[in-house]
């Protein structure tokens, strides 16, 4: 009995081995073209215009919500480049 065992335990698959390893997914760079302004319930994220710089969507602009600090130039790693942040709405409360 603990043959036949040895025998289904070696048609596996061999575990793979992450102890200490990072694993990171495909991300795609991006340049900041312009800041559009701070977006969240507290403002807490800052909306970007950004252009893709590499990937299969080459040169595309899209807007972004990203959280901590930012300025022009900046290149962002972006893991997806489909989905787009809402446009924010001009005016707002708290200025007057």
């Amino acid at each position: 009995m603990p043959q036949d065992f040895n025998k289904q335990r070696s048609k596996e698959k061999p575990k793979e081995e992450t102890k200490g390893a990072v694993r990171f997914t495909q991300a795609v760079p991006a340049k900041v073209e312009e800041i559009i302004g701070r977006t969240g319930t507290r403002g807490e994220a800052i909306q970007v215009r950004c252009r893709v710089l590499d990937g299969r969507d080459k040169n595309k602009v899209l807007r972004r919500n990203v959280r901590g600090p930012v300025q022009k130039d900046d290149t962002l790693m972006l893991r997806e480049t489909e989905i787009e942040a809402r446009r924010l709405e001009k005016g707002g409360r708290g200025v007057g």
